[in-house]
């Protein structure tokens, strides 16, 4: 059945000062990498993010606000299925980016159930298991990116391996972060390790630091099997998505080198390192 959607779903989007402000301050990573969007592609990069990272900081909050993220799924819910606005302007400017681009219910449908694993689920054991969480919470967003960047489905899987090794490499990175938080997405089938809190570190320090490098060389495959399609992507919007790509492997590396680092800081590019590589990128991507 088809629905009749409100004429609002059909106007140009409306980015607020809260759009920007959420991107601005959830990653410094994405929001300066797209810079070199144009305006448009920006602005609607800037709505998907948005509407990611309100349901995100539900979850993340201490203590977890379980009852606002039931309601902002249940006003996204009720907004998709009758066609009419919510209200709120995160769900409404998403929705009309949803509706533009044709993306499948099923996957919004799927990153709000990995959203909802976080309140719960604290822990991974399987390959699988971690897989299943970061199909929802990032391989989606890459398939997002895709459709608005105007690829086809054939490069869904590329678009799924970038959203996948970019979660990754935040797993690795905001180990401390999510320790706090009780959770633990890296499985611990490839190690003697019982844990990867600090004080295991400590104990064993010799199989942590090999446990996590191997660990970053998975993220490097999904990264690498991502980049093979990343000539299919038009080169103005190449160039802020081989940025991002090559922040989180500049993150990769300065881990890999003293893995222990993580536990002391939060490893991020500055601002300067993320635009001087944006800029290098506009005069080098495509020739």
């Amino acid at each position: 059945m088809t629905i009749k959607r409100d004429n609002f779903f059909s106007d140009p989007i409306h980015i607020t000062p809260t759009h920007r402000e959420i991107f601005s301050q959830g990653s410094k990573t994405y929001s300066n990498s797209t810079r070199f969007f144009p305006k448009v592609v920006r602005d609607e990069v800037t709505v998907l993010y948005a509407f990611v990272r309100i349901a995100d900081t539900f979850v993340d909050s201490i203590p977890q606000d379980e009852k606002g993220f039931r309601d902002f799924v249940s006003r996204y819910h009720i907004a998709r299925e009758r066609g009419v606005p919510s209200g709120d302007s995160i769900i409404d400017e998403f929705l009309k980016v949803s509706f533009k681009y044709e993306f499948p219910d099923q996957w919004t449908d799927a990153f709000l159930h990995s959203m909802a694993l976080d309140i719960n689920k604290k822990t991974y054991d399987s390959l699988d298991e971690t897989l299943e969480y970061i199909y929802g919470s990032a391989e989606v967003i890459g398939l997002y990116m895709s459709r608005l960047m105007g690829l086809n489905a054939k490069y869904d899987r590329a678009a799924q391996m970038l959203g996948r090794s970019m979660q990754y490499i935040n797993f690795l990175r905001d180990l401390s972060e999510d320790e706090t938080l009780g959770r633990r997405y890296i499985p611990l089938t490839d190690t003697s390790l019982i844990g990867l809190g600090e004080h295991d570190y400590r104990s064993n320090p010799e199989e942590f630091v090999r446990f996590y490098r191997a660990e970053l060389s998975r993220y490097i495959g999904w990264q690498k099997e991502a980049e093979q399609s990343f000539s299919a992507i038009p080169r103005r919007l190449r160039i802020p998505i081989k940025t991002a790509s090559d922040m989180y492997l500049y993150t990769a590396n300065v881990i890999s080198k003293d893995p222990s680092i993580v536990f002391r800081k939060k490893v991020k590019p500055s601002k300067t390192r993320i635009l001087l590589q944006g800029f290098w990128n506009v005069l080098t991507v495509g020739l």
